[in-house]
């Protein structure tokens, strides 16, 4: 039989409360919810980008493969759920930690010379406020259907791609938009792996090269699909 002093009393619980609390309050922990919600936001890009890939295998497989996403919808939206609070704090940490950097430097650098930083960290700020205009207009078009350069149906997705596609203009803006992404995606992948604890730094560290075929990857298969509906083999 157990005792009362096997279980956890309030004072305890408060306590570890506490310490999570106030881990994730410092800048190790801030970069830690980066590190994490950024990678669960990476896999869902990369299994969005396969499901989007079949607009090449014809009509039929990418309304097929809408259909089971639609199929059941607890699932649907608990996974919405999940995106959606990790798009929060992944932006949450964003803010906090560049508040903290302006807080640590109030005054700029006369002339800012990078030394090691490559240009896709640089861009991160900029990028990651293209993206999130780029996400709420991507929604509004082929999730809602509120924006609608071409008529919208609830049921023909590959409909709904090709045809906006065929616009230049649309076209163009997809194009232009996974630049960021891709940068953002390098970037992201290449320091979730220290934010996590997951790797060390090394003179030839693997998660660069795997941030680069990660990002490469996902800018070239989006990329792919509006060239593709211009170029005719989508259609």
């Amino acid at each position: 039989m157990r005792s009362l002093d096997d279980f956890p009393s309030a004072g305890s619980r408060r306590e570890r409360k506490t310490r999570t609390t106030g881990f994730l309050n410092t800048t190790v922990g801030q970069k830690v919810i980066m590190g994490v919600t950024g990678a669960v936001l990476s896999l869902f890009v990369i299994g969005h980008l396969l499901g989007n890939l079949l607009v090449f295998r014809g009509r039929s497989e990418l309304n097929r493969y809408s259909s089971l996403l639609h199929a059941s919808a607890e699932l649907l939206w608990s996974v919405r759920a999940i995106l959606f609070t990790s798009v929060l704090a992944h932006v949450w940490a964003a803010w906090v930690l560049t508040q903290e950097a302006h807080a640590a430097r109030p005054i700029a650098y006369t002339k800012k010379v990078p030394q090691a930083a490559t240009w896709a960290s640089r861009t991160m700020r900029w990028g990651g406020l293209l993206i999130a205009v780029f996400v709420v207009v991507h929604l509004l078009h082929l999730t809602t259907g509120t924006i609608r350069p071409v008529p919208f149906s609830e049921t023909d997705v590959y409909a709904n791609v090709v045809g906006a596609f065929r616009v230049p203009w649309v076209a163009a803006f997809y194009l232009v938009a996974m630049i960021p992404l891709g940068l953002h995606l390098f970037h992201g992948v290449w320091a979730a792996f220290r934010s996590t604890g997951v790797s060390r730094p090394t003179a030839k560290p693997l998660r660069r090269r795997l941030a680069t075929m990660v990002a490469v990857f996902v800018w070239a298969g989006f990329t792919a699909i509006p060239l593709g509906v211009l170029a005719g083999i989508a259609r």
